[in-house]
């Protein structure tokens, strides 16, 4: 299940978000794109 949630990013991270979205085949949207940031983080 997932749930929502809110966090404040520094606008250099925002402005690299806004960059790796124009690549649609890789994800889907700003949640999806911190969901595998996330993910891989923790696998690290």
């Amino acid at each position: 299940m997932k749930r929502p949630i809110s966090a404040t990013i520094d606008t250099e991270l925002i402005n690299w978000i806004e960059k790796e979205l124009h690549n649609k085949e890789r994800y889907r949207n700003k949640s999806h794109l911190i969901e595998v940031a996330l993910y891989i983080l923790k696998k690290r």
